[in-house]
């Protein structure tokens, strides 16, 4: 029975909630902003292919997308501050991932699990992966951006820190999307 649970695992990801830190005015739970990223990444691998005259497999990296934060279905959602304190810890949290990703997918028949493998692996494609830690970012960008639209300060600083590593990443994508999508983000739904 064990090889077939993990659809039923990832089922779970509705009950883990992430902000555990910070006072929101709305919970997100993980697959809430799996869904989020998963649209965004698709969204940075199109503008890159039609505006800038790239070749990413736009559907593969949804789907990267999609599974990007399942070991958290094992790990929880381990907060910003603690998961990169230091180099230590990033490292030992990066272990511990890699061994819920593992779990996770020995929850599946030999030959499905062979699908998913290069799913979780992100030294698999490190450029697509970029596109989903891009759209990882964003999607944390855009909690922060909803947040303080409601009043709550809490986010402020937040912001500020994630903005500086989305710009970090250096895509051309990010600047386009940020350009011309991220400011709707902030309108009311008379306004869009």
């Amino acid at each position: 029975m064990k090889n077939n649970t993990f659809y039923a695992m990832l089922s779970r990801m509705k009950y883990i909630n992430r902000w555990g830190l910070m006072n929101s005015t709305r919970q997100e739970n993980l697959s809430e902003h799996s869904l989020e990223t998963a649209i965004i990444a698709h969204a940075l691998a199109l503008i890159g292919n039609k505006r800038l005259g790239k070749h990413i497999d736009a559907d593969r990296v949804a789907v990267m997308a999609i599974f990007h934060d399942c070991s958290e279905i094992i790990t929880g959602d381990m907060p910003t501050p603690i998961k990169y304190y230091n180099a230590q810890i990033k490292l030992a949290y990066k272990e511990i991932e890699s061994a819920a990703a593992d779990k996770l997918l020995s929850r599946l028949p030999e030959d499905l699990r062979q699908e998913y493998e290069p799913l979780f692996d992100e030294q698999e494609n490190q450029l697509l992966h970029r596109y989903v830690k891009a759209a990882d970012k964003l999607s944390a960008l855009i909690k922060c951006i909803e947040e303080l639209k409601m009043g709550n300060e809490e986010f402020k600083t937040a912001k500020q820190s994630i903005t500086k590593s989305i710009e970090a990443i250096g895509l051309d994508e990010i600047k386009i999307f940020m350009e011309e999508f991220l400011p709707a983000y902030s309108l009311t739904l008379d306004e869009q």
